[in-house]
């Protein structure tokens, strides 16, 4: 375990990146991550990259008003207190990012034109618009990058106990999108890596009321998900997106049902013991 993650693990309970506060963060803000659960035993890492809804003070809430920031274009409704579940429940970390998709998207490459978007679902974001390469770095430097340093040094955390952790992004998706009602209860994303989401996508189906979606309603094979392209796909860890639909999860009681259903599948699956936890590229 790094010297880092020692420190954390002596704390217990969650970090919250106060060391990675950049120029563009006041006192006041939120950090950009926390780590819950840092100590946790089991081999695996849960994140969620678009848990919160927060903008940092000196963005002026980006010219949106609160209800458009309690909009899914502000973050994943329900994934974070779903993540939070799961990661409890298997005495795993949790990851996960401090500041709203559309400040910038942790879950996006930041040389992407989706990185900061100027439009999201058909409402403007008037803090985006003609943003400047200067701007666009410091929030990158204030919210993106912190997150992902923090991501890597808990997986060389685990590294160093020699252990290849399964790594689970959680995410949420709507349950209408330009008209279309999604009849998916949870998407399970994935590219080349079976060894997770193949047995996921059996174990969630048993139930005949579930519909999941395999590589729906985004597909991982689009290069949908860049947090587990780059922590765990490139370091050959095992790893899954997984989506639950919003209007499911979106209570504190329909996040604990799911939460549940979704943890029950993972269980099959993490307590496997066919080679899951190692290094594997396909």
């Amino acid at each position: 375990m790094s010297e880092r993650a020692e420190r954390i693990a002596e704390v217990g309970g969650a970090e919250a990146g106060e060391e990675d506060r950049p120029p563009l963060l006041s006192a006041d803000d939120p950090p950009p991550y926390e780590l819950v659960n840092p100590g946790g035993k089991a081999p695996v890492l849960f994140l969620c990259d678009h848990a919160s809804r927060a903008i940092p003070a000196a963005l002026d809430g980006l010219g949106l008003d609160e209800t458009a920031l309690c909009r899914h274009i502000a973050w994943d409704i329900g994934a974070v207190e779903v993540a939070r579940l799961l990661a409890a429940r298997f005495d795993a970390p949790l990851a996960h990012a401090g500041y709203s998709r559309l400040v910038i998207d942790p879950n996006r490459d930041p040389e992407d034109p989706t990185s900061i978007v100027e439009l999201s679902d058909g409402v403007v974001v008037p803090g985006n618009r003609g943003l400047g390469p200067e701007k666009a770095r410091a929030r990158r430097e204030a919210c993106f990058e912190p997150y992902h340093r923090m991501v890597e040094e808990t997986l060389e955390g685990f590294r160093r106990r020699g252990v290849a952790p399964a790594v689970i992004s959680v995410h949420s998706f709507t349950p209408v999108f330009k008209g279309f009602e999604r009849p998916w209860h949870f998407g399970v994303l994935w590219n080349q890596d079976p060894r997770l989401a193949l047995p996921l996508i059996e174990a969630l189906g048993r139930d005949a009321g579930v519909v999941v979606g395999d590589n729906q309603p985004y597909s991982g094979k689009d290069e949908y998900g860049y947090s587990v392209q780059v922590h765990a796909e490139r370091h050959g860890l095992p790893h899954v997106l997984l989506e639950f639909r919003q209007d499911l999860v979106d209570t504190h009681h329909g996040a604990a049902d799911w939460a549940r259903l979704a943890g029950d599948a993972l269980a099959d699956c993490l307590g496997r013991d066919d080679g899951l936890y190692q290094v594997a590229r396909y």
